[in-house]
């Protein structure tokens, strides 16, 4: 188990998305086990249209696995929402779930926080020499193009390793986790 910290940052790529880093720097022989997500949305409006990306075993600029959005790797369609209420429905299940929204303004409005998980016990992620797992905060325009977001994401993402393996990078200083 490894507490990581996704700090976004605007990279330029096709969507100009931001993308967040949810583990980077594994090498060796794993099992990648799952994630979980604490999502802080800063803008109105739809936030999960991001692609979570793992690259491994020497990817670069293609992951070998490449999602169609949070919601659909969260198992959430349809963007959480429930049909009658027309809000966010949390859902637990043993491998996936939608466990917290945080409902200051309701349904698309600001500054909502979630928290999600995903357990690749099922469907496991396995890799040879290396990992790194990105997520887009990717969402939508009102004029229906997407909109890159600068929403606070961080993350805890869990893995088995083989030994020998590389020494795992330092975790960020207590400072540099500080929200100001």
């Amino acid at each position: 188990m490894r507490r990581t910290s996704t700090r976004s940052s605007a990279a330029s790529t096709r969507w100009r998305t931001s993308r967040s880093t949810i583990v980077d720097g594994v090498k060796g022989e794993g099992h990648y086990v799952g994630t979980h997500l604490c999502w802080g949305v800063k803008s109105n409006g739809w936030w999960g249209e991001g692609e979570i990306k793992f690259f491994m075993d020497g990817d670069t600029e293609f992951p070998t696995i490449c999602g169609t959005g949070t919601e659909d790797y969260f198992c959430g369609s349809y963007n959480f929402e429930n049909q009658d209420t027309k809000r966010y429905q949390e859902f637990t299940t043993p491998y996936t779930g939608l466990s917290l929204v945080a409902r200051p303004d309701g349904l698309y409005q600001s500054q909502e926080r979630f928290g999600l998980y995903r357990w690749h016990i099922m469907d496991p992620i396995r890799f040879e020499n290396d990992l790194r797992v990105t997520i887009q905060a990717l969402g939508w325009r009102t004029d229906g193009t997407y909109l890159p977001l600068q929403d606070d994401i961080a993350s805890v993402a869990f893995w088995y390793q083989a030994e020998p393996h590389a020494a795992f990078p330092a975790l960020p200083a207590r400072e540099a986790l500080e929200i100001v």
